[in-house]
């Protein structure tokens, strides 16, 4: 009487620690923790342990860029100041 079948396990690919998930991204560890705790990257638990898809750092870095302006944009910019 199972409820359910499992799913067989599809995902082949590396999972980092959170110390090698901080190195990758030239971070500390608490603060790969502290993203994890606020869900801002995903991540899975296997157990007591977390381990993160590179994937899922390169989304979150991705997500942060801000793109340049040109220097024409940033004068006319500051002209509307003051």
């Amino acid at each position: 009487m199972n409820p359910r079948p499992v799913p067989p396990a599809t995902y082949a690919g590396e999972l980092l620690t959170v110390e090698q998930a901080a190195d990758r991204i030239r971070m500390s560890a608490r603060y790969v923790r502290r993203l994890i705790a606020e869900r801002r990257i995903g991540f899975y638990r296997l157990g007591r342990s977390v381990r993160i898809d590179p994937a899922e750092l390169t989304a979150f870095v991705t997500a942060g860029r801000i793109d340049p302006i040109s220097e024409t944009t940033v004068w006319n910019d500051l002209r509307g100041v003051g």
